[in-house]
């Protein structure tokens, strides 16, 4: 067998030539990018997924790589990364898909392999839950396989910033690691940037989402705050952005949503919690984010009620359910809690949304309704600014429109804005 040194420099070799085999643990918003620009630069790559329909409808795509169900391709890797997901379950986290990755790999983990860990989680999980799970394969970490982590960066429907031009953190378990995972992922994105340590890159992308996340809570405070006064918000934002330093224009909206800005914060304040201490300020920002969604549907029983109407027994369309513009993922949407909101009000709903042709809310599955019903509803609820909407036919069409996102604010006295 190799010592430590000898597989190093062997798989880095692998790496720098891209002769080695790439095994992807998850092909979700973050594994499938990743799996096919390895592909793209040379890699041999193995996408693992425990859907079966997804891996046979890959293996279709042209995309590059093969797709498989069968864990026992990790043993055939030279690279392995673990891209699944990490949501939260009762506002704790749920590690458990990490964990069942873990004990794969570990049952298949072969010398002189790299393990990297890309999944968005709190501080530690590499060092304190991923290595002792590796390690029961009897092969110890920073000896006989490498360990570290990079935090995703993906924006899905971002076609400015991609997998490619967006920096990369990496952070291994040692030197030799932190050296492997730079030379992978130096051949995939233009830049990488190195940190200390597992736990520094895993503190990184908590950082960059608890910034958005905090910043998101500050400005629909503000947003509620200038309706009260009398104020549009969208004009003291955008006067503001004119500001070229010491100034980031934030948005507000009906709520948050996706796959990090909800869950990150919560991970590190679970994280804090543990060791005795309070992340006060994060989770002052959640809790205020938490309630747009209730305050989005005060705002639709005052726009009714100017119309002389209750929000009992009013037909209510909402447009757009995504979490995000352009993008088909309902993932902590607030368009569900604001559904539900509006049906226990009394309100008969209804959603269009061309990216998402059914929504479960309460139990109950909703399909999305044809838009050129729009003037038959006493409201519209545009919740999510598609780029497919044609917004003039809309204004032109509905009676009354709420509008959160700001889409229609050249339109006129019946758009009723956040």
């Amino acid at each position: 067998m190799l010592d430590g040194d000898s597989m190093n420099v062997a798989l880095l070799s692998q790496v720098e030539q891209r002769r080695a085999v790439v095994a992807v643990i998850g092909l979700g918003y973050v594994g499938l990018p990743l799996a096919t620009r390895a592909a793209e630069v040379g890699f041999d790559v193995v996408g693992l997924d425990t859907n079966q329909d997804r891996v046979a409808d890959l293996n279709t795509s042209g995309l590059g790589f093969k797709s498989t169900t069968d864990s026992g391709s990790l043993s055939e890797a030279n690279v392995i990364v673990i891209c699944v997901p990490t949501p939260l379950k009762q506002d704790l986290p749920d590690m458990s898909f990490v964990e069942a990755a873990a004990k794969d790999i570990a049952s298949n983990l072969q010398p002189g392999q790299l393990v990297i860990l890309e999944s968005t989680t709190y501080p530690g999980t590499t060092e304190e839950l991923l290595l002792p799970i590796l390690e029961t394969s009897g092969l110890k970490a920073g000896i006989d396989f490498f360990l570290g982590y990079s935090p995703e960066r993906i924006d899905p429907g971002n076609e400015l910033h991609t997998l490619t031009n967006v920096p990369k953190i990496v952070g291994g378990i040692d030197e030799t690691s932190t050296k492997l995972m730079e030379a992978f992922y130096g051949a995939i994105v233009d830049e990488v940037v190195t940190v200390s340590s597992p736990r520094t890159a895993e503190m990184t992308k908590l950082l960059e989402n608890t910034y958005r996340h905090v910043n998101i809570a500050l400005v629909n405070e503000m947003a509620i705050l200038c309706h009260d006064l009398g104020i549009d918000i969208w004009e003291v934002v955008g006067a503001a952005a004119t500001k070229p330093f010491g100034f980031q224009p934030f948005y507000p909206g009906p709520g948050w949503g996706g796959h990090c800005i909800p869950v990150d914060p919560a991970y590190l304040s679970w994280r804090v919690r543990q060791i005795g201490a309070t992340a006060r300020f994060i989770e002052l920002a959640r809790e205020f984010n938490q309630k747009m969604p209730a305050y989005v549907v005060q705002r639709a029983q005052e726009a009714l009620n100017e119309q002389h109407r209750s929000l009992k027994g009013a037909t209510v369309l909402v447009l757009g359910v995504t979490y995000k513009a352009d993008v088909a993922d309902t993932r902590e949407s607030p368009a569900i809690e604001i559904i539900e909101r509006l049906i226990k009000a009394g309100a008969q709903v209804n959603y269009n949304d061309p990216l998402c042709e059914s929504l479960t809310v309460k139990g109950t599955e909703l399909a999305s309704v044809p838009l050129d019903t729009v003037a038959t509803y006493d409201l519209v609820l545009l919740h999510t600014a598609h780029e497919t909407y044609d917004w003039s036919h809309i204004a032109a069409s509905a009676r009354l429109i709420l509008d959160t996102r700001n889409a229609l604010s050249e339109f006129g006295g019946h758009v009723v804005k956040l």
